[in-house]
């Protein structure tokens, strides 16, 4: 069990682009569209993997918002995509949705619940960089689970605007990213 923030990085450390697009993440092909198993059973950075050891989530209003601005371009209802007890850190006036909550504080009086509604699961960061770099200013932040893009979007937003030292655990070939992941160790100096 940990907390954990998993996402996707262009090459120059973006997690989305400068009109917070992820239209490059979404045309690199991954693990998932290799039927040919080209990749081999030995995958363990997979992201449905993951998702089975993850019992509660948080991301920030950023997040939430692409989430809610993407799942309704076809004119449905939002929907949370999760079924885990989710949470969403902001001080923005927004309307959850139901399976979500709200947050607006110190993600330090936050982490108990999760850890909690986690039942011994992991807790997912989702994102922002913000945020998961707020658990990680608590010392509260234990893996970075990160699968680089091979794009270079020149400026965006940044992966974790922190400095933090990490830990190499593993490294894999996850289609054309490159699967990471590391313990965190602690601010960097």
């Amino acid at each position: 069990m940990g907390t954990i923030y998993c996402t996707a990085t262009s090459l120059d450390g973006f997690i989305a682009d400068e009109n917070h697009s992820l239209s490059w993440l979404f045309a690199t092909p991954g693990y998932a569209d290799d039927p040919e198993g080209r990749y081999g059973d030995d995958a363990t950075l997979d992201f449905e993997r993951m998702m089975g050891d993850v019992g509660a989530i948080v991301c920030g209003a950023s997040t939430y918002a692409w989430l809610e601005s993407e799942l309704t371009k076809d004119g449905q209802p939002f929907v949370w995509p999760y079924a885990q007890p989710s949470w969403v850190v902001t001080h923005r006036d927004i309307t959850p949705v139901a399976g979500v909550e709200l947050f607006a504080g110190d993600v330090a009086q936050l982490h108990p619940r999760l850890v909690e509604a986690a039942g011994g699961k992991d807790v997912w960061v989702v994102g922002g960089g913000d945020l998961a770099g707020q658990f990680a200013d608590h010392g509260l932040l234990d893996l970075m689970w990160i699968h680089q893009c091979p794009v270079v979007l020149g400026r965006g937003k940044p992966l974790l605007p922190r400095r933090l030292r990490l830990h190499r655990e593993r490294v894999e070939r996850d289609g054309q990213f490159t699967a990471m992941l590391f313990r965190v160790v602690g601010p960097e100096p």
